[in-house]
């Protein structure tokens, strides 16, 4: 394996199973890197080490970087370390966000941080057993782990486990948007297939009688030839029913239009091309029909040409029907942006035949088909007597927006039928978010868990301040004395009787001030403690040091250190 390979096998295992980018990958530095700077800010305040300073860093750095792979091992490890290096406190506010929503499962989850506890307490109890007493280190240490770890933890993990949750119902409610879609369109094509079922054995045979019927008289050589030409108009009107028939039952069955045979192609023909077949059947019944085409003919979309025919068909079949006898014009004007079709009758030349067969559905689906196109039809009286159709069709087809009438269960219209459908990811979080929390009245509960957690870590906190406080105060007084305590201490008095009347000096405040003043008696056990008179310079603090050999107090010295 070369180097390059071997680069990016290590990239792949640092980056773990969750995408990272390299945006992310800049942001995790710049969080590592800002967290390095507090830490040597906050080893600066602890007086620590050049070497404990950089170890810090170093190590703030790495445990960034690998919490997305390693959580468990490095809220460990940070916990552990933040007990000896100052400067890695910091860095378990993220360590314990992390593992609060990486870590699978409850009971691993409480055993890592357990294990964190321990490790932090531990380390810190073995680095100041000699300075402060273990109740207090113990105590500080449990409430700083809960404050600065486990509140991240828990606040990471509801947040986590809310996106999740969110995320599953997301998936839910398009799964459910899919299959409700698919029962739907189910129905819809059975119904179809019994329509269309019904349609091929009524229909058919009824057209298929009538062709036969016709087809023997028309070469019955007792009719005139008038007669005979009535008959075959009759018998090819027939034949072309059938044809008709035949496409909407595919139609209705498969979805597609059933295949003609060539030669009947062009005479069945569905478009604007059909339109002079159906004006010369007209005539060819006794129909005073006159056809004009004005502009230059231009192609259509398939759907419009399609509409354009079917409005033609209507018209004439409305004059037929309404208007027995009277001329009909059909005029066909290809505009700049539009074809406009319009099929005109006058009045009826004499009474009708009788009751005229109608649905009433003609015009209505004329309309709808048009609109489908991006088109329109006008249908009204004519001045004068007689009626008057009117289509516009834009040469492209621009299909009307059509809203699903599948409703959804989160109020999502037809957009996200269509993402489900098309199998595309799920809408960005923030959407979501909208999207579920209100139908699912779930917003109290949520707000009252997440008030909870933040109101939980508000008086965490200030117990915390408040434990600080109280041990600095008694750190203030284990620590300090006035000038008048000072003086009263005589040079050669019993340790004893001098150790009654101070305090202890057991408190942080004195680490180390007794080593810093001038040179102890050889031998002597000292106790410093520091002056309650305000110092002039802030920056040093004014020190008393009593030190004792064989019982008795042997020097006291009063002098200045440096903070």
């Amino acid at each position: 394996m070369d180097t390059r390979a071997r680069a990016r096998a290590g990239w792949d295992w640092l980056k773990g199973p969750e995408p990272w980018s390299r945006g992310a990958f800049a942001g995790d530095l710049t969080i590592a890197a800002a967290i390095a700077l507090l830490g040597v800010g906050v080893d600066e305040l602890s007086q620590s080490s050049g070497l404990k300073t950089t170890a810090a860093a170093v190590l703030v750095i790495a445990l960034t970087l690998l919490r997305r792979r390693l959580p468990a091992t490095t809220l460990i490890v940070g916990a552990a370390a933040s007990g000896l290096l100052p400067g890695v406190f910091l860095v378990t506010i993220v360590l314990g966000w992390s593992a609060g929503r990486r870590i699978v499962g409850v009971g691993r989850a409480l055993s890592v941080f357990v294990v964190a506890f321990v490790a932090e307490v531990g380390i810190s109890l073995i680095d100041q057993w000699s300075q402060l007493r273990p109740l207090l280190v113990i105590v500080f240490s449990t409430l700083m782990f809960l404050a600065s770890t486990v509140m991240p933890g828990l606040a990471s993990r509801y947040w986590h486990q809310r996106r999740t949750l969110l995320s599953a119902l997301q998936e839910r409610n398009a799964q459910l948007v899919r299959e409700r879609t698919m029962v739907a369109g189910q129905a819809r094509l059975r119904e179809r297939q019994r329509i269309a079922q019904d349609m091929h054995d009524s229909l058919g045979h009824q057209l298929a009688l009538i062709s036969v019927h016709t087809g023997a008289l028309e070469v019955d050589p007792a009719i005139t030839e008038r007669q005979r030409e009535a008959v075959g108009v009759l018998r090819q009107a027939s034949v072309a029913a059938m044809h008709e028939l035949r496409e909407v039952v595919g139609i209705l069955r498969d979805g597609v239009e059933a295949p003609l045979p060539v030669e009947e192609a062009q005479s069945a023909a569905r478009g604007v091309a059909g339109i002079g077949g159906i004006v010369e059947a007209a005539r060819g019944s006794g129909t005073d029909v006159r056809l004009s085409v004005t502009g230059q003919p231009r192609p259509l979309a398939a759907a419009c040409d399609h509409a354009a025919y079917r409005i033609v068909q209507e018209g004439l079949t409305n004059a037929y029907k309404h208007a027995p006898g009277a001329a009909i014009t059909v005029e066909l004007r290809y505009e700049d942006d539009s074809l406009v079709v319009e099929i005109a009758n006058g009045p009826a030349a004499g009474p009708g035949a009788g009751e005229v067969v109608s649905g009433g559905q003609g015009l209505t689906g004329l309309r709808e088909r048009a609109r489908l196109v991006g088109g329109m039809v006008h249908a009204a009286a004519a001045d004068g007597g007689g009626f008057r159709v009117a289509g516009v069709l834009p040469y492209g087809a621009e299909p009307a927006g059509m809203v699903d009438d599948v409703a959804d269960d989160f109020g999502q219209r037809s957009q996200a039928v269509a993402t489900a459908a098309k199998g595309a990811p799920p809408l960005d979080w923030a959407a979501v978010d909208r999207e579920l929390a209100t139908p699912l009245r779930s917003r109290t509960g949520g707000w009252a868990l997440g008030c909870g957690i933040a109101v939980a870590a508000l008086v965490l906190l200030m117990i915390v301040m408040g434990a600080g406080a109280a041990l600095l105060v008694g750190s203030a007084n284990k620590a300090m004395i006035g000038r008048d305590e000072y003086d009263a201490v005589r040079v050669g008095e019993a340790e004893k009787t001098i150790r009654d009347r101070l305090p202890s000096g057991d408190s942080i405040m004195t680490s180390g001030l007794d080593r810093k003043g001038p040179a102890r008696p050889e031998g002597s056990e000292c106790l410093a403690l520091l002056s309650e008179d305000d110092s002039d310079d802030l920056s040093t603090d004014d020190v008393f040091r009593f030190c004792f050999k064989d019982g008795k107090l042997v020097e006291k010295q009063a002098y200045e250190v440096k903070q």
